[in-house]
This record gives structure tokens, C-alpha cells and sequence, in this order.
């Protein structure tokens, strides 16, 4: 088999999707994940395998931030991407040492501020930035679609139901872009908030003699991991540039072939970009 350079891999966020996370780096043999980095001071040292029950090899050390210096952490062992699954706060623990480093940024954090947005923004004009709300690949592939739809029936009635754990407080990241990027109102999104959801999108379409529904429901965190294993997979290998998971995935789409160089056809297909088995350099990937 071919060998490839390893995507070393600093992890951001411990709580249930960050472990999910954790579990599906060190699992995926073309990925190095180094250290990973969480807010409690608790389990501060330990290695992650122990702390997931993993037979894995590999293995990385839990940082907390509350004890660590992340630029020394990063100074003995360096890394090619920060993978974000923490809180907001945990932006500006990072950024400013990713851009001096030119460290690529996969950030899967929701909710961002403004001011965040644009520090994230600003950031890209000097490393390379992936932000998407909702890294599942499936999730996207909803909202690429819900964009065609709409495209094609303008003037269909537009609703949107999003279920989540019961302690979620706030309106889905995913829904709020669905809603912002149809041009509808805030009051066209449903939340439901029941149990231990992981997380239900549906986008209802309906038309005067029937109805689409385009849903999308994730079984396992695990499917968060596997968004960012694609992410860093398939990042364009450019010094800087900012990129959501739509961009990503549009070539997979065969919208625009008459008038696109890109051949999808020549990528490995798009679930198997988190196995290991797959050596990246066998295949003509999206940045070339």
C-alpha cells in the first residue's frame, strides 16, 4: 500500500461529541491525533484511549486549558490542523497561534458571535478555515439539496423542524442556515426538545397537491468524526482560504459538469474518505 503523510490533528472539546470525535481521529489510520485540549481540569494527563476504553495503538494526552500553556503544547508537538468541537470561548485560545503557524482551522462550533465570525474570517486570509455548523456529511448533503429544491419551486411553503436532547437551550445552528440562506423567518423553524436526540433536521416543501420532506437524522456522534476526517481530507492544499462543507461536497454534485474541470468520478466515493485503508495520493482529489 502506499504511503502518505499523516494529517497530524490537535482536538478542541472532550464532553459526548468531542470523545465521539476523539474515538473516530485515533481510529482512522491517516490521521495523527496528538493532544487534545478541554476546559475541566479533570482527567487533566491522562491518555485518551484509557480514558475510551480503546484498543488502539495510537493514542494522544488530554491538555486542560486551565493547567496547560496551548503554545507550548503546540511548540513540542506541532500540528497540521485544530479541529474545534468545544464552545465559542475556545476560538480565541487558538487563533491567534494557528495563523502564526499557518495551522489549517476545522471549526464545527455552532453558534459563533459576530465578532467571532469575523476574527474566523480574518484568520483565513492567513491559514486555511472550515467552519460548518453541522460537519455531518449527510446533514449537508440535506441542505444542498433543500437549495435545489428551492431553486426549482421558489414559491413552495417552506417549514423547518429541528429535534435535539432536551438540555439543548438554543435553536439549531444547522436550522438557523437552512432558514437564513432560504430567505425565511426565524418563526418558520420548530424546535423540539425530547430525551437524548443526537439530532433530527427535516426541511418540509410543500406544493398545492403534494408535499417533499427532506430529513436528516444522526444515529451517532461518531458521524461528527467522520465530517472532520473529510474536512481535512479534502481541504483544498492552499496556503489560505475559507471553505464550508458545501464546498467541499459540490463536486460530488453533478450540477455544473458541462463547464467544471472537477471529476468527482476520480475521488474515492465520499464515505470512504474516513477509512483508513484509502491512501489519499491514489486518487485526484477535489484541490487538484
Amino acid at each position: 500500500m502506499e504511503q502518505y503523510e499523516k494529517k497530524r490533528v490537535g482536538l478542541f472539546g472532550f464532553g459526548r461529541t468531542g470523545k465521539s470525535v476523539a474515538s473516530a481521529l485515533l481510529s482512522n489510520g491517516n490521521i495523527d491525533l496528538r493532544w487534545v485540549m478541554r476546559n475541566s481540569s479533570a482527567q487533566d494527563g491522562r491518555y485518551i484511549t484509557d480514558l475510551l476504553s480503546l484498543e488502539i495503538e495510537r493514542d494522544a494526552k488530554l491538555f486542560s486549558l486551565a493547567n496547560s500553556d496551548i503554545h507550548k503544547i503546540i511548540e513540542e508537538d506541532p500540528v497540521d490542523y485544530i479541529v474545534d468541537f468545544s464552545s465559542t470561548s475556545g476560538l480565541s485560545k487558538y487563533i491567534d497561534i494557528a495563523i502564526r503557524n499557518r495551522i489549517a482551522i476545522v471549526s464545527a462550533i455552532s453558534s459563533y458571535s459576530e465578532p467571532e465570525k469575523s476574527a474566523l474570517s480574518r484568520a483565513s486570509d492567513f491559514t486555511r478555515v472550515f467552519h460548518s455548523p453541522n460537519i455531518t456529511i449527510g446533514i449537508n448533503f440535506m441542505l444542498i439539496a433543500s437549495k435545489i429544491l428551492r431553486n426549482i419551486a421558489p414559491h413552495a411553503d417552506i417549514e423547518i423542524v429541528e429535534e435535539h436532547f432536551s438540555a439543548k437551550p438554543e435553536t439549531s445552528g444547522t436550522a438557523t442556515i437552512v432558514a437564513e440562506t432560504r430567505d425565511l423567518h426565524a418563526d418558520q423553524i420548530k424546535s423540539i426538545r425530547a430525551g437524548g436526540i443526537i439530532g433530527v433536521h427535516e426541511v418540509i416543501f410543500g406544493f398545492p397537491n403534494q408535499t417533499v420532506r427532506l430529513t436528516h437524522e444522526s444515529i451517532s456522534r461518531e458521524a461528527f468524526g467522520n465530517g472532520a476526517i473529510f474536512a481535512i481530507r479534502n481541504l483544498p492544499a492552499a496556503e489560505s482560504g475559507f471553505f464550508t462543507m458545501e464546498d467541499l461536497l459540490r463536486p460530488y454534485f453533478r450540477m455544473e459538469l458541462a463547464d467544471s474541470d472537477e471529476t468527482p468520478r476520480k475521488s474515492p466515493p465520499w464515505w470512504k474518505f474516513w477509512h483508513s485503508e484509502i491512501p489519499q495520493s491514489r486518487y485526484t482529489t477535489l484541490a487538484s
